[in-house]
């Protein structure tokens, strides 16, 4: 782990607790996470050549893996066009009518970027 050990003194000068977010903050567990480096499938690499099997897989998002073949196309595809708008685009409301055609009770809906905007939409 050499050059996690590295990466981490280096993101502790930055990092609270030498991590991006306190739910992996080593500090209450010790030890040195492994910084990674890369992805496949239910596997990830670190800069150290180890590789895990990763249980947490971003928290729940990649249900699917690291690096599924079809979603960088679709992640491609879709950059193409654009890679962020802050108004309304044609790709948001197809996504829209497809969530709500599987679950019909949905009348109104809020593409949000975390579990913050979602209580604050809510509540608004």
């Amino acid at each position: 782990m050499e050059n996690s050990n590295r990466l981490f003194e280096e993101a502790k000068e930055i990092f609270p607790g030498g991590v991006q977010s306190p739910v992996r903050a080593y500090r209450s567990v010790g030890g040195v996470p492994p910084f990674l480096q890369a992805g496949s499938g239910a596997r990830v690499t670190d800069v150290d050549g180890k590789s895990y099997i990763d249980y947490v897989l971003s928290y729940g998002p990649l249900v699917v893996g690291h690096a599924n073949p079809r979603v960088v196309s679709a992640i491609q595809q879709a950059a193409e066009n654009g890679t962020s708008f802050g108004a309304p685009s044609e790709p948001s409301l197809k996504l829209g009518r497809k969530i709500q055609a599987r679950m019909p009770s949905l009348e109104m809906m809020r593409f949000v970027n975390s579990g913050t905007e979602a209580t604050m939409s809510a509540i608004r």
